[in-house]
């Protein structure tokens, strides 16, 4: 039995004293450097791609437009925009200017979509919280439900708004058909992609399109709620709507605040939607103020007043947003005292 010990433990130790010679050699090549940096840079090392990126399609450009904005860059200057000249902050006097054309216009279609913004993410929060709570009982076909409803959220943007375009249609659009043809709600089928009908076509489409995102987010929300809670607010004699104004809506408080916050975003920077739901020119009633930045742009190819909008669009959004989380987050720790 020694016999059959001692080689085997002599190669287990040459093994190891080669795989400890091997190892040293190796460190003797790797670069000097202290395990507190290593181990402190590589959150760096990871983030860098993520740094590149942002850098190469939000920062560069966004840098890049804020220097358009004060130069006179026109069709004429479009081979060599490098060279064309300066125009100092004219372009912004021009776009604030309430009193001439261009600033009438650009505080029009400021008004209109702070108006779409607020009906827009307004019922779509309602929608999404009133769907969340109702799907949180166990009923007969809740997934199916919650799989309808989510299924706006999952198709791409341009395929659903082109099929609502089809739908408004005047002569052959499902709506009028309903409307019309088989209800009879209205005299005669209605234009609703132009005139004031085009604003209301607007909203319906970008309700349709954002209230999931909202349900989806205050359904997860409402899965950290204890059940506890409404069982105890139950015994205790308290109804639906009372258990919903005190239980549900504070414990959603967190989550609603991010959430309107996003949606407001996204919705005041909404061009997609009104894009391909009329084209490159929208109707007045429903000309939201991307839409006009890119008319300003691209249509009547001025870059610098483009670019001048756009910044006070940037402008505006960071007051709001800085605004909004500064009531949030003091309304957050009175109530945390």
């Amino acid at each position: 039995m020694t016999a059959t010990v001692t080689p085997s433990s002599g190669h287990q130790a040459g093994a190891v004293e080669k795989t400890d010679n091997g190892g040293a050699r190796g460190r003797r090549f790797l670069p000097r450097i202290p395990d507190r940096i290593r181990q402190g840079g590589l959150p760096y090392l990871l983030l860098l791609p993520a740094v590149v990126l942002e850098l190469l399609i939000h920062i560069i450009p966004m840098v890049i437009g804020i220097w358009v904005s004060f130069r006179q860059l026109t069709q004429f200057f479009i081979r060599n925009w490098g060279n064309s000249p300066s125009a100092g902050f004219d372009n912004y006097k021009v776009a604030i200017d309430f009193d001439a054309p261009i600033g009438q216009a650009l505080l029009h279609s400021f008004l209109v979509t702070c108006a779409f913004t607020v009906l827009s993410v307004g019922l779509s929060w309602l929608l999404g919280v009133s769907a969340a709570i109702m799907l949180q009982e166990n009923f007969r076909g809740r997934s199916v439900l919650r799989t309808i409803f989510l299924v706006p959220y999952a198709l791409p943007v341009y395929a659903a708004v082109i099929t609502w375009a089809f739908m408004f249609q005047h002569d052959n659009g499902v709506i009028n058909h309903v409307l019309h043809d088989q209800l009879g709600l209205t005299d005669k089928p209605s234009f609703w992609l132009i005139g004031n009908n085009s604003f209301i076509a607007l909203v319906i489409v970008s309700l349709w399109k954002s209230w999931p995102f909202a349900f989806l987010m205050l359904m997860a929300a409402l899965q950290n709620i204890p059940r506890d809670l409404y069982e105890a607010a139950s015994i205790d004699g308290a109804g639906i709507w009372q258990q919903i104004r005190k239980i549900t809506l504070p414990s959603l408080r967190p989550v609603n605040q991010v959430l309107v916050l996003v949606l407001f975003l996204w919705t005041f920077n909404d061009f997609n939607t009104p894009y391909v739901l009329f084209g490159k020119s929208a109707p007045e009633a429903a000309d939201l103020i991307s839409i006009h930045i890119y008319q300003s742009s691209f249509v009547t190819w001025n870059f610098g007043s483009g670019s001048a909008m756009s910044v006070l669009l940037l402008l505006f959004l960071l007051l709001v947003t800085a605004v909004y989380l500064f009531i949030t987050s003091r309304g957050r720790k009175g109530s945390d005292v």
